[in-house]
């Protein structure tokens, strides 16, 4: 489980839940006894932020990055330096939760010189759902446009079609054939099928991809 290369770059659509994949899988590896460093890359969307869960992120042993100016409240384009120790320090599970678009993923350009083939993998988190990446022409354009404003290649697809907490089985199956579309046409493994734990339960075993649950981090009790 978890057998990705050291350093993951989590990249993916506004909407696609790529931050609250990233979070849940800091957590697991956290608790597979990993030191683990979880930095948020986001200087685009104000949204749903990684750093806004950095307490009780930190509670669990993981060391959240953020903005180098602090306060969840600080909307500025700005990244600590502090990125730099897990990237280099290789005793250390690094996660990066990249911008949902290709302006966000220009913040990884700065770190090209440690995504060396074989030690990251850089994971594509696809919501069907979302109108632009319903079909495998857009979600290969989106592809392509984040591999060139990032200078790293998605090594790894996701299916996290969802519609939040009203997700069944059914959308989770239905996303996952145009994720397994774009696998055969792109050449690029579907590592992983997230759901919430319950929905999990009810995916096939035959499922391509290790089934991923997750629980709803990012969004309050009383959100939808």
């Amino acid at each position: 489980m978890l057998k990705d290369n050291r350093i993951r770059i989590i990249v993916g659509h506004y909407g696609s839940g790529k931050t609250e994949f990233a979070v849940n899988y800091a957590i697991k590896l956290a608790k597979q006894g990993k030191k683990v460093a979880l930095a948020d890359l986001d200087v685009v969307n104000p949204y749903f932020r990684s750093r806004e869960k950095s307490d009780e992120l930190e509670n669990l042993g993981i060391n959240v990055i953020g903005s180098s100016i602090k306060g969840n409240s600080v909307d500025v384009p700005s990244v600590s330096a502090d990125v730099y120790g897990p990237l280099q320090n290789e005793s250390i599970e690094a996660v990066l939760d990249v911008g949902g678009d290709p302006a966000g993923a220009r913040a990884l350009g700065r770190y090209h010189s440690f995504f060396e083939e074989g030690k990251y993998d850089m994971l594509f988190v696809v919501n069907a759902n979302r109108p632009e990446t319903q079909t495998l022409e857009n979600v290969e354009k989106y592809i392509r446009d984040i591999e060139k404003a990032s200078r790293a290649k998605v090594t790894g697809l996701i299916n996290n079609t969802h519609l939040l907490k009203s997700t069944t089985t059914e959308d989770v199956l239905s996303g996952q054939k145009l994720v397994e579309e774009v696998s055969d046409a792109l050449n690029i493994p579907l590592k992983y099928v997230v759901a919430l734990e319950h929905v999990a339960k009810e995916l096939p075993h035959d499922i391509r991809g290790e089934v991923f649950p997750i629980n709803l981090l990012m969004r309050e009790d009383w959100m939808l």
